[in-house]
């Protein structure tokens, strides 16, 4: 938990530097390259918790596997190097797209079905949703089998869900009391 506030304040400080410096772009493609990297190769996070390399070592490192990234990207890699937070890079490069979105109006939502929904359905569902709050949507589709039928939104912390699986529980509930 520690940790995520950590890569929380630290991609918010970034985010801000590079909007303040008109970098953003820039800096978005750099802490993609970083997540990416981080996702496909398993070398690169066992270099990132590596208590063995010291902070200098791991700068020229980074220096030579990413030469192409901004300045803004090196001077901000180099000091959570410094200050040995290096490990939680890819929690900084996650909670930085997640405030990146956030600061662009756009809100991810989830949206789980039983089997794959027709366009009309998904439309009609998304324009519901999109009724209800302000900015774009980015819809991630999702089956689950045990939905049974209907559907589940996921939004942030919120929840709408319309799935014979949830109908059934709650049948169940208020014949069980």
């Amino acid at each position: 938990m520690k940790s995520t506030k950590a890569a929380s304040r630290y991609a918010k400080a970034l985010l801000e530097l590079s909007i303040e410096k008109n970098r953003m772009d820039q800096v978005t493609s750099d802490i993609q390259t970083l997540r990416q990297a981080n996702n496909e190769t398993k070398e690169f996070q066992l270099f990132l918790e590596s208590p063995v390399v010291n902070a200098e070592k791991k700068n020229s490192i980074f220096k030579a596997l990413f030469p192409q990234f901004d300045e803004i990207t090196m001077l901000f890699i180099q000091l959570i190097t410094k200050n040995g937070r290096e490990s939680i890079l890819p929690e900084i490069a996650e909670s930085f797209e997640a405030q990146l979105k956030a600061h662009k109006g756009i809100l991810p939502i989830t949206l789980i079905s039983a089997q794959p929904l027709d366009a009309t359905t998904k439309a009609t569902i998304i324009a519901k949703v999109q009724a209800t709050v302000a900015g774009k949507l980015e819809v991630e589709e999702q089956i689950d089998t045990t939905l049974i039928g209907g559907f589940v939104v996921k939004m942030g912390d919120n929840r709408i869900d319309a799935s014979v699986a949830n109908q059934l529980k709650n049948l169940k509930q208020r014949l069980t009391r």
